[in-house]
């Protein structure tokens, strides 16, 4: 049975994205059958990972407004291991469309709950709002990843954030986890960087990740030519950064494989 991660932040541009594509394909790489279900309307995971968006005939808002099944829209991607429920920019108005739906706060854990059992890990990438998609996301999921920046207003929002995580475990998901706050877009030579890392590892302590997502060319460019970095550039601070993330994620859950030589000689 799959574990069911989100990755959100209402705030625009740190890195959740990036996240959810690069650990994904980590995952994917590592040989854990992995689901990556683009939750936000920009459909940045889409393209992210191939997919033009002018050929993708269903998506997520298929299923969550036009009864359309999980297995119904999950696409292939050029990973082995990894697929893709795509997103669409129709996305925009499911929030509406559901707002007199029954238990509308729980549609995507009823679609993600009919393929759960074929995979690993399932991946969702949030829209960087609050909003009833969101809610869904943090629904159906059995923990959430905060990418924080590493700049000056890095708290800035991430209060409102976990009081939107409390409301869901109170009210929708008591068994919702934080499964830890991921520092992006780290650079070594700045000391605010430094500063921002010491300020939230103050005042989140063991919530927040050893391992750091520092700024990377090849990790900004992947996406242009549609590509997480370990297909990009497999040897590039970026892959190893994602790669070492995905790591600390099974090693925390006990989920890490027990190599075949291993195995053998165990026998």
């Amino acid at each position: 049975m799959a574990r069911i991660i989100g990755v959100a932040n209402q705030k625009g541009g740190v890195g959740k994205t990036t996240t959810a594509i690069n650990l994904a394909a980590s995952f994917a790489v590592l040989e854990y059958k992995t689901l990556l279900i683009d939750a936000d309307p920009q459909a940045n995971s889409t393209t992210g990972v191939g997919f033009d968006l002018q050929n993708v005939t269903q998506s997520l808002y298929d299923c969550m407004v036009n009864n359309a099944t999980a297995r119904d829209v999950i696409l292939k991607t050029d990973i082995p291991y990894l697929d893709l429920i795509p997103s669409h920019i129709d996305l925009v108005g499911a929030e509406i469309e559901m707002i007199n739906y029954p238990n509308r706060e729980s549609v995507l854990k009823g679609l993600v709950d009919e393929v759960r059992n074929d995979y690993d890990f399932i991946i969702m990438d949030c829209s960087p709002s609050l909003g009833l998609i969101t809610v869904n996301a943090l629904t159906a999921s059995d923990s959430v990843i905060v990418p924080v920046q590493c700049e000056f207003f890095a708290l800035e929002g991430l209060g409102k954030l976990l009081n939107t995580i409390k409301i869901v475990q109170s009210r929708l998901n008591t068994s919702l986890v934080i499964e830890g706050i991921l520092m992006t877009m780290y650079d070594g030579r700045l000391r605010l960087c430094n500063q921002v890392v010491s300020e939230v590892r103050r005042h989140f302590e063991d919530l927040v990740f050893a391992t750091i997502i520092h700024r990377n060319a090849r990790l900004s460019e992947a996406p242009s030519v549609g590509k997480p970095v370990i297909l990009y550039d497999a040897n590039s601070k970026g892959s190893a950064n994602y790669l070492n993330l995905a790591k600390e994620i099974l090693q925390k859950n006990n989920m890490t494989k027990i190599p075949q030589e291993e195995r053998t000689m165990e026998l």
